[in-house]
């Protein structure tokens, strides 16, 4: 069902490559055959859409040498490449296409949930892709991300009040966030081993309405900005959270499994909802959606009387050696910049490894909080393709099994005291729900840089890596201070820079951060 506005937007998917991927793949092009064309990644966005957000077509303005550049790449014409493809209409006897398989589930979720006949919500998503402009998309996402992580914390406060809220003190500024927490949820320091983190498995049957029309006009425009914007929307399950016990050094309770579609299509609605009100200066005090799925504190804390699905987060620090650069021997910190493709958290800071909390083939045995880390630093930073469940099908019975180990991995797993990953801290995220699970990956070895430095690279969910050094305080605490956080990932950059402080000794040297939490 994926409908392209123009031959150049479909010729960058069949690539395949991302907006951003193109925009550098252009930028090389250039180079090597000496065109002075360029073109940046809002543009870029702007031209597969065929037109301006006005509505007004795009031709005029495009400059020469961009038209020169593009029609060199793809070998035809400029006035062709901003058309419409053509292509003749989709015919349900040459079967589905990838974004119709890709929301097969979606669709019969959908039909169910809102009480519709089967095929309903497919149709319903056809007629709002013919009302939507790409242009306006990117106008909205663009206006969402220029929403503050303060500004969206401050909004929720004043929803929920302030009481168990995460603020720290940070070098005698106040940062807040949008995490409710505990003290005893926090500076966890529970080893990831397995041992420690022990989360079982148990089978959980909730019992859903129907949604209301609100809801489900939500669901429809949501899948259709999905295929709009090339956003991946695998159908895999998510842990969701029925309950939790947690101390220091330990990490237990029990989880069950939840449809990906059923978080996406409600609770994680609630983001973009929110988002828009504070763009946009609505009153954020009524949200028709926040007040079905999550209207109190009270509400929040209901695990089983709600979906409570989450994630695993870990700020990653890896031992380098001193060298020509560097006089001194310190930890080198991975904040990763998120993309426009990822379902929640786009364009937003954040840190890295970070994913959802899933299985991928075994409910029981992938349930630790552990599992997950290590998957995400396979599929995140390590470049295992086969272990990213939006991309294609999981085939491989065992998908983390030591033989398939990527060679960083196995090096890491060489050795005892390589590694340690740890949990700091735990909380629920007033944004949509969200349980944490903030923790803290040090590879302790600083052989694994001097191996594998060159090898670290971000998967398709970032647009980008920064890297700060632990020695750096000063700029650490600006990173702190920056607006394009999520709130998830500051807490967890926040926790694990705590617990950094404790053990990384002579390496570091970093800014105090002291938690505080209202009554």
């Amino acid at each position: 069902m994926r409908t392209y506005r123009t031959l150049l937007e479909q010729k960058i998917r069949e690539r395949p490559q991302t907006f951003q991927e193109f925009v550098d793949f252009a930028e090389a092009f250039a180079r090597e055959h000496d065109e002075p064309g360029s073109i940046g990644l809002r543009h870029l966005k702007r031209l597969v859409a065929g037109q301006k957000s006005s509505g007004e077509p795009i031709g005029p303005t495009l400059q020469p040498a961009t038209a020169r550049l593009l029609e060199r790449i793809f070998d035809v014409g400029i006035d062709v490449l901003l058309s419409p493809p053509q292509l003749p209409e989709m015919d349900e006897r040459r079967g589905p296409e990838r974004d119709t398989l890709e929301l097969a589930a979606a669709f019969d979720w959908l039909d169910d949930r809102a009480g519709w006949q089967p095929g309903a919500s497919r149709s319903k998503v056809r007629r709002r892709l013919t009302e939507l402009d790409l242009g306006r998309l990117v106008d909205t996402g663009v206006r969402r991300a220029r929403v503050g992580r303060t500004a969206v914390a401050r909004a929720l406060v004043g929803y929920y009040g302030d009481s168990g809220v995460y603020t720290a003190d940070v070098e005698c500024a106040e940062v807040l966030t949008s995490i409710v927490t505990r003290e005893d949820w926090l500076d966890l320091a529970c080893p990831l081993d397995g041992v420690h983190d022990r989360l079982t498995f148990a089978e959980h049957m909730g019992r859903h309405g129907l949604l209301s029309e609100t809801e489900a006009s939500a669901a429809v425009l949501r899948l259709a900005e999905s295929v709009m914007l090339a956003v991946r929307f695998a159908n895999l399950p998510l842990y969701r959270l029925l309950d939790v016990d947690l101390g220091h050094r330990r990490v237990q309770g029990r989880v069950s499994v939840v449809p990906f579609v059923e978080y996406a299509l409600t609770v994680d609605l609630l983001e973009r909802e929110l988002a828009d009100a504070v763009a946009l200066g609505h009153s954020t005090r009524r949200m028709p959606l926040r007040d079905k799925y999550l209207p109190s504190l009270e509400a929040v804390h209901d695990l089983r009387g709600r979906v409570c699905a989450g994630g695993v987060l870990a700020l990653c620090a890896i031992a380098r050696p001193q060298d020509q650069g560097r006089s001194e021997a310190d930890y080198v910190l991975l904040v990763q910049e998120r993309s426009s493709r990822v379902l929640n958290a786009a364009g937003r800071l954040a840190v890295i490894p970070k994913g959802f909390h899933q299985p991928l083939t075994d409910f029981r045995g992938e349930a630790a909080v552990g599992a997950t880390i290590r998957r995400e630093l396979e599929e995140e930073l390590f470049g295992r393709l086969d272990v990213d469940g939006t991309s294609a099908e999981v085939r491989s019975a065992a998908p983390m099994h030591p033989g398939r180990w990527s060679a960083p991995m196995k090096w890491l797993a060489g050795e005892p005291g390589r590694l340690r990953m740890e949990c700091t801290g735990f909380g629920l995220n007033l944004v949509s729900g969200n349980y944490e699970f903030a923790s803290l990956v040090v590879i302790e070895d600083e052989e694994f840089w001097r191996k594998f430095g060159g090898q670290i690279e971000a998967n398709w969910e970032a647009t980008g890596l920064r890297l700060y050094s632990s020695l750096d305080g000063d700029l650490v605490s600006e990173l702190i201070s920056q607006e394009t956080w999520s709130n998830e990932g500051l807490f967890a950059l926040l926790q694990g820079l705590r617990r950094l402080r404790e053990i990384g000794g002579d390496r570091v040297s970093l800014p105090s951060v002291e938690w505080k939490l209202s009554k």
